[in-house]
């Protein structure tokens, strides 16, 4: 009798995934396919790009030394792999776990794949919709509650230890003042690979179209790397990670930030194993409650509340555009032209050497100046999906279309999240010697977020007029005496910024 087929796709890189966790190689033949249509689709940032394509192939040599014969494919799109995998060995029956993406799902299910059910979240979306059901609204830190009790983190039996649920007003001080040598000391950077002939040729076999410094190892690409990388964030950076996680500084870019999401998000780590080493740290006394109820709580609440909302929501999500903003992205987000803004400059220079920013970088300095400016919202959101190492459809919606821009209307966020030169100023250095003043909001020399930020709240002043988070920003605006010539400097800011020069 012929073997059954295990389809495992790029982001289910884990032995103990549905599907492929009781397969045998006796009676089991494994097909990942490389979609060269994928690779082409997108300006992917390189380093996002090789990682996915090298974990791939890295996990297709660990599954054949585990005695598998592994049926790896480069075709021109996914349904072409699996075309030319039934063609060759007509397996009895192919079988694959729930994809990460709409897409993907009705992929399986229009090559007739027995799909068996995904057990990479702690909260499948079956369970996701029955904690929805009947609410009028969403809140995550009611679905974090929820998840807490379930799954028991951080709990004295019934109840939060230390007493209450959420730490998070401890969490938001402003960056520490440290020398970059300082800074590399008290947030150490994680451990780096050195990158063999898997590495090298995932490099060469890149399309054209991508961008950004070459891989150098930051990332890990096989599970035993995952592994040393989350190993070195509990000890050196976990009992860090509290206090400063809305800090931005230009001498570190990564400060105490886990820098593990793309392993969760592709199968190299799980969410429960991580959790699991959090809980232990702060049990043992090696991690103060508020960095470890801060970090579980971005796993197991905010991750997992995403990852909910995509599923629920359903494929029109990705359309809503309630500010009706319309903007191209901007040539500086490109790579085509400078910006003199030195909050900007530092962040897409990140980004360009790494592929990635953390949160706040993504909210409140590039998400902030596309709600600021209009940019069109999936847009945004296929920009950032390109250009991160963590970057997927189901992270991307909710998060770049609903919180950060807005254009769902408030079903994700109760309040736009923007901000002028101040916030940015606050939270972090870049405003010191920048050519841009934070305090002026007209003028040449005026802060671009400060202008814009007056601005926004003018131009949506009908809408955000009876927000009660929003309204007393709103009334300030409209009791500016110089509004006019802070719209009249706005419209020239984007134009600016349209044209490379700003």
């Amino acid at each position: 009798m012929g073997k059954e087929t295990v389809w495992v796709l790029g982001d289910q890189l884990d032995r103990s995934g549905q599907a492929l966790a009781e397969a045998d190689p006796a009676t089991h033949r494994i097909l990942m396919v490389e979609s060269l249509g994928k690779l082409a689709s997108k300006n992917w940032h390189i380093q996002r790009a090789h990682f996915v394509v090298a974990s791939m192939r890295r996990f297709a040599e660990e599954l054949r030394d585990a005695g598998f014969e592994v049926d790896y494919r480069r075709a021109e799109s996914l349904q072409q792999g699996l075309a030319d995998h039934r063609k060759q060995f007509a397996p009895v029956r192919v079988a694959a776990m729930e994809p990460a993406s709409r897409n993907g799902l009705l992929l399986l299910q229009r090559q007739e794949v027995d799909v068996c059910r995904s057990n990479q979240f702690l909260c499948h979306p079956d369970e996701f919709a029955q904690w929805a059901k009947g609410r009028k609204s969403f809140k995550m830190e009611d679905f974090y509650r929820w998840q807490r009790r379930r799954l028991g983190y951080l709990m004295d039996g019934d109840q939060p230890v230390g007493g209450q649920w959420n730490f998070d007003a401890e969490n938001r001080q402003r960056p520490p003042k440290l020398s970059p040598d300082q800074a590399r000391t008290f947030w150490p950077s994680p451990p780096q690979s050195i990158l063999d002939e898997i590495d090298h040729q995932v490099i060469a076999d890149m399309p054209s179209t991508v961008w950004g410094a070459a891989p150098d190892g930051t990332w890990a690409t096989s599970r035993d790397q995952a592994l040393l990388r989350l190993d070195h964030f509990i000890v050196n950076l976990l009992p860090r990670f509290g206090p400063h996680e809305d800090a931005m500084l230009t001498g570190n870019w990564h400060l105490a930030h886990s820098l593990l999401a793309q392993y969760l998000n592709i199968g190299l780590l799980r969410p429960a194993e991580v959790c699991d080493a959090v809980e232990v740290a702060y049990r043992s006394g090696a991690v103060p409650i508020a960095s470890a109820e801060g970090f579980i709580r971005q796993i197991i609440g905010w991750r997992e509340y995403v990852w909910g909302l995509y599923w629920m929501w359903g494929p029109d999500y990705r359309h809503r555009n309630e500010l009706e903003a319309h903007r191209p992205i901007p040539p500086a987000f490109r790579g085509e032209a400078p910006t003199q803004m030195r909050c900007v400059s530092t962040t897409l220079q990140t980004l360009h050497d790494h592929g990635w920013v953390h949160h706040i970088q993504r909210l409140m300095i590039l998400g902030n100046l596309a709600l600021l400016t209009g940019v069109e919202p999936w847009a945004m959101a296929t920009w950032m999906w390109a250009g991160f190492v963590d970057g997927a459809e189901w992270v991307m919606a909710p998060n770049v279309v609903g919180m950060s821009l807005h254009a769902d209307g408030g079903m994700m966020a109760t309040k736009p999240y923007a901000a002028g030169g101040a916030y940015i100023d606050k939270m972090s250095d870049y405003c010191k010697g920048c050519r841009y003043d934070r305090k002026q909001r007209t003028g040449p020399d005026a802060c671009p977020f400060t202008t814009l930020y007056w601005d926004f709240l003018a131009r949506h002043a009908e809408r955000f007029g009876r927000n009660p988070r929003v309204v007393t920003q709103v009334r300030a605006a409209q009791k500016l005496t110089d509004l006019v010539q802070v719209r009249v400097r706005a419209q020239e800011v984007m134009e600016m910024l349209d044209a490379g020069t700003l």
